[in-house]
């Protein structure tokens, strides 16, 4: 059974800018938002029609190794070495089912990859994980032990709502 928790990161973020550097692109807004509890910076691009930020508001953003509660990612991981690939199936579909699991709790979800961890400024203990969601590009800078269950080549899931 993978020992791991379905959830690699978890925090509410204020948004601090919206395009500091100018609109690159008519659909898209670069982000930048601070969390209060965790002391972490983010820099995010949003599909801006879909989901759109203003400077000041709040929302909570959640990083995901699967869409599915807990108990059943862990049995799902178990049931993986099935023959007929049954339990594949119902995993990777689970966007088609009524029930889409965490995607339901939250307002906006994309799906990527982490591709890049960033830890060479060692001593202010602050390293930078970078994630990519098809283009659009996140990364998370903080203290280590909250992006200690980062691990470069995850496929993970961006959840966030207001």
């Amino acid at each position: 059974m993978d020992e791991r928790s379905n959830i690699i990161f978890e925090d509410r973020f204020t948004v601090t800018d919206v395009d500091k550097d100018g609109k690159k692109f008519d659909r898209v807004s670069r982000i930048v938002a601070a969390s209060r509890e965790l002391g972490m910076h983010l820099t995010l691009d949003v599909a801006s029609e879909l989901y759109p930020l203003a400077e000041g508001e709040a929302f909570a953003l959640a990083v995901v190794r699967s869409l599915t509660p807990e108990k059943d990612a862990a049995e799902a991981a178990e049931g993986m070495d099935d023959d007929d690939g049954a339990t594949r199936k119902v995993r990777r579909e689970l966007w088609r089912a009524e029930d889409q699991g965490l995607a339901n709790e939250y307002d906006y979800v994309m799906h990527g990859k982490i591709y890049k961890f960033d830890d060479s400024q060692k001593g202010d203990n602050m390293t930078t994980a970078y994630f990519s969601y098809g283009g659009l590009l996140m990364a998370l800078r903080g203290s280590y032990r909250h992006l200690a269950n980062v691990v470069v080549g995850e496929n993970v899931y961006l959840l966030m709502r207001k």
